[in-house]
This record gives C-alpha cells, structure tokens and sequence, in this order.
C-alpha cells in the first residue's frame, strides 16, 4: 500500500510539473491527436493536451489543412490548471479589447502587408491599420520592400495608443525570440570535432565566416582554409560558397549565450601528410605548382598541403644560376622528380634537373678532342672564359691560350653573349669539364699543314702561285 502512494505520489508530482514552462506567448509544437466537430486537439508535451478552434486551420474550400499525427506549430493564447488554447496567432475581425490584451499579453497577431511607406510598412490586423519599421520587417537588411508587398505574416504588438489608432507591430521580435530558442537548442549539441555544411558571408584578410544552422556563425582562419599555402581566402572562396567545416574550438562571447567558434575546412578530410607514402615514392616523377622562391631554391606543392624543396643546385643542368628566378617563378607548373621522402619530418626532396636529364651523360658521345664547335661566350673570368656549347655543356677557354693565340686581340674583346669558334682540346666527363682552344688556331695549323703536303702536288700551278707571291713581295 506505501509502495502504491509512493508511485502516486511521483505521478502527482510528475504531472504538475509538465506544462509549467508553458506560457502564453509560447510557441507549441506538437501532433495532432484528435480532429473534433469544432476543435482540433494537439499533444502539447505536458499533462494538459492543447485546443485550437477548426477553423483556424480550415482551407478556401471550408476543409481541414491537417490529419492526425501531422506536425502543428500553434501559440498559446491562454493557459490554465485546465486548458491550453492554441491559435496560430490572433486574426479576423476582433475589437479594440482582442488588440488590447494581445499588446498586454505578448500575444502574435496576424498581419497583412498592404504597402511600403516612409520608413516602414503598412500593415493590417483585424481590419485595423497598422506601422512596422523597416528594421522591425526583418532580421535581414531589407533591400527591396516591395518584395513584402501582400505577404501575410506574424507580428507582435510594441505600442497600442490613442485607442488603437496608434498601433506599432514587430515581426522581428518575434523572428528573434524563434531564431534564439533554435540557437540555444543548437548549442546544446554543439561540441569540437562536429562537421557541419554552411555557407560562406564574409570574406576578410585574416580568414572566412561561415553560416551554420539557425544562423551560428563561426570563423575559418586563413591557415584553417587549404592545406596549400594561401595569400588571401578568395584563392579558393567566395561568398555564398557552401562549405564543409570542423568545429575545432569553442570560446564563451563577450554577451550572454554568444559562442566564438573556430572552424576548420581543410581538417575535414584529414591530414594529406598522413598517408604520404602511399601516394609518392622516391624515384617517382610528378608535376607539381612552384608556391614560393627563395635564394636557397625553390618550394613545389606536388598535391594540396604536400610540399617538397628543389635546391638550387637541383634546379637545372643547362645554366648557372644565381636565383631561382633565373628559371621558375611563383605559380609556375613544374615536373620533378622526388629524390627523397621523409614524412615523420615532412619534408620531401625533390629535383627539376634530374626530369629534364644531364646532359654530361652522353657528352664523350657527341664531342671529341680536336672537334671544332661553335659555342657561346657565358662569363669572362681572369683566367679565362667560360664556353656554353649547348645548353648543360660548358667548357673553359684558358687565358694563357688565349694570349698565344694568333687573334688575341680580337679574342679578348669578346663580351657575354658573343659567339665564338673554338676546338675541344680535352674531355673529363667524370669532372664536368672540357678545355678549349681558339678555332682559328687550330684552322691556321691545318692550313699550314694542307701546304706542307699538298705543294709538291699542286704541279705548274703550285709552283706559278709560289713565283706570284715571290714577286709580290719584291716590290
């Protein structure tokens, strides 16, 4: 018997404290339960089941709108120990007394936008003209107000004067008080590590805000945007992008219920450096975007977030370079290859000459000592000048050979950039190094040569030219 009032007891206590948070104002959503002859009955989630006149919820054509088990969304109009009476907001024809106790009451009514006017609109409740304030339409700013024109909309009352001949509506305040219940229930299960999908609102320097649901905004920092390196967040936003983000940190506002919230794009999919060496492996070659110069090299971002580092000994084989500039630029696209691969310390070694080949490999191929060849003067030193023969290729012309040269007056004014005919004197593959010679040098002796052997040859007409040029001298 004690067991039995005891449970009594609980129920009692439990029942009376189910509809105590409901108050009037309060906007119920429930399923409807039952269809009467003049009424239908809601489930108000507490011991008393809600009541709404049918005929609020009747089409142009005299039928119900709903069945049971739909979803209503009703006010509560007034609230007792034994009833809870629903509307949808207060409507029709109602006297001064109805306008009275809704402005006292906080009760919605139901207004019809008939046009915009100086500073707001006006607006009809139960056959009464009233004014809402532009800023009081919306949440939003208001661009275009004919777009409200005809709307039929809730509102509350916030100034009933002079009988009624002064009314004042808000449908902000009560967008307001909607919009902050849906965020309070959204913070409730808001917590780090959640995705949600929003959409970009502003763009700054330092980062992009994002909407979430009911109209959270939460920040992504600028190094949060990519995994590549960003200057600005329009490289990869815009306004009204919808995005996929990552709470990554929660911070109490400077006002009551206001959340700072840290949001993460690139963190959605994870770590790129995180399975690294599944997608590359040393030996392999991969364009990659040249995202930074500096005077040590060069930075290339093979995949988004996966940087590797091209010295600049490993840049190319077919000049001398001082900067990096000299070849590549920021933003240019470039093959390498990966010479080295580290993911515990994130680095990845790569070379740009080693895709486009070393020339030295096939150099005792195309050259031989005594060759003649024509080159391009690259740099004048002291002890000599430096010879590019092809691109990769370059040879030293000495200046002591320079000087017992034939032409060496003509040869030491040769600037860079000049072209030049020179002979291969030695090769040394495995140094990187070719000697040179003058051509004309070379072309003298083998003149000299060409007589030497070929005079006793020449017959009558050797001997007529050698007579010739005797004589010439003579005189």
């Amino acid at each position: 018997m004690e067991k039995e009032e005891s449970f009594a007891d609980l129920f009692e206590a439990y029942s009376q404290g189910m509809n105590q948070d409901i108050q009037v104002g309060d906007k119920i959503r429930g399923p409807v339960i039952a269809i009467g002859q003049d009424t239908v009955f809601v489930d108000t989630g507490s011991k008393i089941d809600g009541a709404v006149d049918k005929s609020e919820l009747l089409d142009e054509n005299g039928m119900v709108t709903c069945n049971t088990g739909d979803i209503l969304e009703l006010y509560a109009v007034a609230v007792n120990e034994n009833e809870i009476k629903l509307s949808r907001a207060l409507s029709g024809i109602g006297g001064l007394n109805m306008l009275q106790d809704a402005f006292n009451e906080s009760l919605p009514v139901e207004g019809k936008v008939i046009e915009p006017c100086k500073g707001g609109f006006h607006v009809t409740i139960m056959q009464r003209r009233a004014f809402c304030p532009i800023s009081q339409m919306d949440i939003a700013y208001i661009e275009t107000p004919e777009d409200y024109t005809g709307a039929i909309f809730h509102f509350l009352i916030t100034r009933f004067e002079e009988s009624g001949r002064n009314i004042v509506v808000s449908r902000r305040k009560l967008l307001t008080i909607e919009l902050e219940k849906a965020r309070a229930k959204f913070y409730e299960s808001l917590a780090v590590g959640n995705i949600y999908e929003g959409t970009v609102t502003r763009l700054m320097p330092y980062g992009a805000f994002v909407a979430l649901d009911e109209g959270v905004e939460g920040m992504v920092h600028i190094s949060e945007i990519s995994w590549s390196r960003l200057e600005t967040p329009e490289q990869t936003l815009a306004v009204d992008d919808t995005v996929q983000v990552k709470v990554i940190g929660i911070e109490k506002g400077t006002k009551p219920g206001q959340f700072k919230i840290a949001l993460s794009i690139k963190q959605v999919d994870g770590d790129p450096w995180e399975n690294v060496s599944d997608r590359f492996k040393a030996g392999e070659k991969v364009s990659g975007r040249v995202t930074r110069c500096r005077d040590f090299g060069v930075f290339v971002e093979i995949a988004p977030g996966i940087e590797g580092l091209v010295h600049i000994s490993e840049i190319t084989y077919k000049k001398r370079i001082l900067k990096p500039e000299e070849v590549v630029n920021t933003g240019d696209t470039v093959s390498v290859l990966i010479r080295e691969l580290d993911p515990q310390r994130r680095r990845i070694s790569l070379s740009m000459r080693d895709v486009e080949g070393d020339p030295w490999l096939e150099v005792e191929e195309k050259y031989q000592a005594g060759q003649s060849i024509t080159g391009t003067v690259d740099k004048k030193e002291n002890f000599g000048y430096f010879i590019t023969l092809e691109p990769g290729i370059t040879g030293l012309l000495p200046a002591t050979v320079i000087k017992r040269s034939a032409n060496a007056n003509r040869l030491e004014k040769l600037k860079a950039g000049d072209i030049v005919t020179v002979t291969i004197a030695q090769i040394n593959s495995a140094d990187r190094r070719i000697s040179l010679t003058p051509g004309d040098e070379t072309n003298e002796g083998d003149w000299k040569k060409f007589v030497s052997t070929s005079s006793g040859s020449l017959g009558s007409l050797g001997e007529k030219l050698q007579r010739a040029m005797q004589v010439k001298k003579k005189k």
